[in-house]
């Protein structure tokens, strides 16, 4: 474990890290809706859930399994389509959810669905594969003989980022819709954005392959 950090440049690679992640990508438009939508708990729990799929990128990453899926063009594709329908299906979905006017909020979902839909979202995103697979190596040493222990290192750093950056995003943007969910006309206006918005990451999802988180 030690001669794997001593191989690591943390002093470039968290600088680095932290100015990608702090950059919104389609991740933190998701939390974002989410948390406006149900609020702060639900926002948290999303981010939980993404970032526990997030890590299931880093173990692809630090076994090769990243290289494999950019080696192969059906099975980027599968991922990359399947990831944009499941976002443009939760868009539709939010789009035909009824307003409650007596609650005053749009129909909730349970917490373990939020939970579960945000790990999908995240294994689903085949620009995190491109990401880890992109960005991780470039701070590994090759020479060490701990290649794979230094990737997973660097990715759970780069996660716990990311979980304190997603949670401030969950935080204020649950807060603000703590204010705005008493408003009718709100709700009616939320569900509509939060559905494109679902959607427009879903199209996305299928046509870009940056390399936002």
């Amino acid at each position: 474990m030690d001669n794997a950090f001593s191989s690591l440049n943390l002093g470039l690679f968290i600088p680095a890290a932290i100015a990608l992640i702090l950059t919104p990508g389609p991740v933190v438009l998701y939390i974002i809706t989410r948390s406006v939508d149900q609020g702060r708990k639900a926002g948290l729990v999303s981010v939980l859930g993404l970032e526990l799929g997030n890590m299931v990128h880093v173990m692809a990453a630090a076994l090769g399994l990243s290289a494999l899926l950019l080696s192969s063009s059906l099975a980027f594709e599968l991922v990359k389509y399947l990831g944009a329908a499941y976002l443009i299906y939760l868009g539709i979905r939010t789009l035909r959810t009824p307003i409650r006017l007596a609650e005053q909020e749009v129909k909730r979902d349970s917490l373990l669905r939020i939970f579960l839909q945000g790990i999908v979202v995240a294994v689903l995103n085949p620009k995190t594969a491109l990401f880890f697979f992109a960005f991780l190596p470039q701070f590994v040493d090759g020479a060490s003989p701990h290649v794979t222990l230094q990737i997973v290192l660097l990715g759970m750093i780069m996660v716990t980022i990311a979980i304190i950056s997603d949670t401030m995003y969950a935080l204020l943007a649950g807060t603000a819709g703590r204010w705005l969910r008493g408003s009718l006309r709100w709700l009616r206006f939320q569900r509509y954005l939060s559905g494109t918005v679902y959607i427009g990451l879903g199209i996305t999802t299928a046509l870009a392959g940056g390399n936002k988180k």
